[in-house]
């Protein structure tokens, strides 16, 4: 299993990080503890421990790498408007260098910024060309940073394969980029798998409780995909699951402890943010963002299988051998043992 996990991730795009010279806008160099620190604004869409821990890994790594600089820290609460709001107030305050944390955010400041020169770093984007920021070879722009993107074939066929599902049910932020693109992948594989595709949209995270109520009944199982704003709402969609009996999947492993998840199979976000905080310091030392672009996560140490033993037992189903033999964490007796 852990042969396949890492076969599929290989195959996922790969953007190198390069080196080149020459940003006016930022010190070349490491920022000396005697030099006025930068002032770096970062934007994330709401407060989630996925989107938390981004935050933290980012300031992390350049706290730790010896980069001066002053955050303002800025959360949107799910709103888009308050995300351009909050662009617009960075660049008005000067920021040296702007982040946003999941997609609207991003959008918001690559917008605000597209005819500046500061730099605008984005982390956790499921899919930057869908979102309007990746741009072709040698152009000349300000915008880079990390995806997040999950391997969604092998994590619905692996669920398929413990419950033996045949109606997958998932919730879905309409009107954000990685939320569609993600609704658009589960939708094509479960097509080309005869998996019935039972979902339900939101505009915001008031609206996934009902949305998991309006589905729940219809489906033998339900996925979560990185979508920041149903994440946020998570603990709505898992006393939902808990009380119908339908086993769930949630991509975000942050924010399954604690919840009554079957299985939990994603990306680590705070190494998500170190990442995040190298291509910031990247450009701080004089990388062009330009050459840098995209950068997508390959590396099978950066995702971690979560299995729920207790709930498990709950719903009457057991891990295949080599679905167990792939997990990081195995919850049993109500604690988290890493393995």
């Amino acid at each position: 299993m852990k042969r396949i996990i890492a076969m599929a991730l290989a195959i996922m795009t790969i953007s190198q990080i390069a080196f080149a010279q020459g940003n006016p806008e930022l010190s070349s160099k490491v920022q000396q503890s005697t030099a006025k620190p930068l002032k770096i604004g970062i934007s994330k869409l709401v407060s989630h421990p996925a989107l938390d821990a981004i935050e933290k890994g980012i300031q992390d790594y350049l706290n730790d790498n010896g980069y001066s600089a002053d955050f303002d820290l800025e959360n949107a609460n799910g709103e888009i408007s308050t995300a351009i709001q909050i662009a617009q107030t960075f660049k008005n305050k000067g920021e040296d260098m702007v982040i946003g944390i999941a997609t609207p955010p991003a959008q918001a400041l690559a917008t605000v910024y597209q005819d500046s020169k500061v730099p605008v770093i984005y982390a956790a984007i499921t899919d930057p060309v869908a979102a309007g920021l990746t741009f072709p070879a040698g152009t000349d722009t300000n915008v880079c940073g990390v995806s997040d993107l999950n391997p969604i074939d092998l994590q619905i066929k692996t669920f398929v394969e413990v419950t033996g599902l045949k109606k997958l049910g998932m919730i879905y932020t309409s009107g954000e980029a990685n939320g569609v693109a993600m609704e658009e992948r589960a939708a094509k594989y479960c097509k080309e798998n005869g998996i019935e595709f039972i979902t339900a949209a939101v505009a915001n995270s008031a609206e996934v409780k009902t949305a998991a109520l309006s589905i729940i009944h219809r489906v033998d199982g339900m996925f979560i995909a990185n979508d920041n704003t149903v994440v946020s709402a998570l603990a709505s969609v898992d006393q939902v699951c808990k009380e119908a009996g339908v086993p769930l999947f949630n991509s975000d492993i942050t924010s399954s402890y604690g919840t009554d998840f079957l299985m939990s199979w994603g990306l680590d976000y705070y190494k998500v943010g170190l990442v995040s905080g190298q291509v910031a310091a990247k450009v701080i030392d004089g990388e062009k963002p330009s050459d840098i672009g995209a950068i997508y996560l390959t590396d099978i140490k950066q995702f971690k299988l979560m299995l729920n033993l207790d709930r498990a037992k709950e719903l009457g189903i057991t891990f295949p051998k080599n679905v167990r033999e792939a997990a990081s964490i195995l919850v049993e007796n109500g604690k988290e043992v890493e393995l």
